[in-house]
């Protein structure tokens, strides 16, 4: 990343991860398909407010296994051969009870939550059953994640692509053989995810267990190592404190959405699952960013460390023009990939076109934000994120409840944040940006004296 093309390089970091994260997206999305076309409006709506409840643990768990890779790749760079088999033991150890708690948790929380989100009664039933058997069966998605990212961490992205490309198409295939074909509803959506994603976490498990790198899983030495657990919750407890927190708040903004009807609550999950797919090259540029400023920031290249996220800014603006412009003009078409009723359509349509345009904000908090992590100041990322995204968000839309309630002030919650979020990270940004060169500038100085 230190030299070579900007754009090329970034393209080139951000694609494979984009793919990735496409495959990822499958999941819920198919199973948003299926039963919106094959169930009912009610089901759509039901796997639509079930998301935030979904990404609220998994975000909890997903901090920690990103503290996990760090600590693994740091190992795997410096050759340590004991620390890095104790850490991917302890890793996996840790995994395990994750996968206990998060089980016990989501099961457990499952009717408050809905509650929590006001969840209507002709969408409570569907709702409750998809989540029940969704976390019950959460181990594998868990149990694939840690070992994709084991496997990233040593610098290895083609096979846990290549897993979850097997696991995206298997549940397809069993979405419709379950729902279409024996009629199991909204359960045999659920019951289809979590054996893809059980069969995914097999493939993973099988590769690390019969390798024969210091990074394997060795079965017999699984054990948590207290000074390894500690860089690990250290590194990942502010990111899962982030995630989780940024996702209990997407919950309050679906209860918001579940005050309407059941029409508007199937065309808001349609919305949703077309936005998850809009957001991945920005998801994948953020990270491009945050590798590309870290290396150069390293190598003392400041002039390209703060190229870079112009030249991303850039890409990622053009992209999300692409993107955006497609959606709002076919909208009516791509509402009706989930279901064919007329009213869902509308408040599908509605959706698209209201939110849409503000993608190029996001592009704005997003590119940025990772420049920042990728010098390090990842606490002002967290506090600026959680200002923005949850506590401001959460009163605006109080605010825009108490002043009438009206469906287009509260979808426009999540732009509110974005813009929100866009103005304070600019603003803390180029200040911060200024304040690291004069000092890298001073100690060049000193150094050379």
């Amino acid at each position: 990343m230190t030299v070579g093309s900007i754009p090329r390089l970034l393209v080139a970091f951000a694609l494979p991860l984009m793919i990735g994260n496409v495959f990822q997206q499958l999941y819920n999305t198919v199973d948003s398909i299926i039963v919106g076309n094959f169930v009912s409006k009610q089901a759509l709506a039901a796997v639509g407010c079930t998301g935030p409840i979904i990404n609220t643990l998994i975000g909890v768990f997903a901090g920690l296994s990103g503290g996990a890779g760090v600590v693994i790749s740091q190992y795997y760079g410096a050759r340590d051969r004991e620390r890095l088999h104790k850490a991917v033991q302890t890793t996996v150890v840790l995994t395990a009870i994750m996968c206990v708690v998060l089980t016990a948790l989501g099961v457990a929380m499952t009717p408050l939550m809905l509650r929590l989100m006001d969840t209507p009664e002709d969408v409570m039933g569907a709702a409750s059953e998809y989540l029940r058997i969704y976390f019950w069966g959460i181990s594998g998605m868990l149990l694939y994640n840690i070992g994709a990212g084991i496997l990233r961490a040593v610098g290895d992205s083609t096979h846990p692509l290549y897993f979850l490309i097997f696991s995206a198409t298997t549940n397809t295939v069993l979405d419709y053989l379950f729902v279409k074909v024996f009629s199991f509803g909204i359960a045999g959506a659920a019951i289809a995810t979590i054996v893809s994603q059980a069969l995914s976490a097999l493939l993973v498990m099988r590769m690390l267990i019969r390798s024969r790198e210091d990074y394997r899983v060795d079965l017999r030495a699984l054990r948590l190592d207290g000074t390894i657990l500690k860089r690990i919750c250290e590194i990942g407890i502010p990111s899962s404190l982030q995630m989780g927190v940024t996702a209990i708040s997407n919950v309050f903004v679906q209860s918001y959405i579940n005050r309407f009807e059941s029409s508007c609550m199937a065309g808001w999950a349609a919305y949703n699952k077309l936005d998850a797919f809009a957001m991945l090259p920005l998801m994948g540029f953020s990270m491009a960013v945050t590798t590309f400023v870290g290396q150069n920031y390293g190598a003392g290249k400041l002039d390209r460390a703060r190229k870079g996220p112009l030249h991303a800014l850039w890409i990622g603006t053009l992209i999300m023009i692409a993107i955006l412009t497609p959606m709002m003009v076919f909208a009516p078409t791509l509402v009706r990939l989930f279901n064919q009723e007329a009213e869902v359509i509308a408040f599908g349509t509605l959706f698209i076109r209201l939110v849409s345009p503000f993608y190029l904000l996001c592009t704005i908090n997003q590119i940025y934000s990772g420049a920042l992590r990728g010098v390090g100041d990842t606490k002002a990322t967290m506090v600026i994120m959680l200002f923005s995204f949850v506590l401001f968000r959460q009163l605006y839309l109080f605010t825009a409840w108490q002043l009438g309630g009206r469906l287009v002030p509260i979808a426009l919650g999540y732009p509110a944040g974005w813009i929100m979020c866009s103005a304070i990270i600019l603003v803390y940004y180029y200040r911060f940006a200024r304040q690291r060169a004069v000092r890298r500038a001073e100690q060049d100085q000193l150094a050379q004296g």
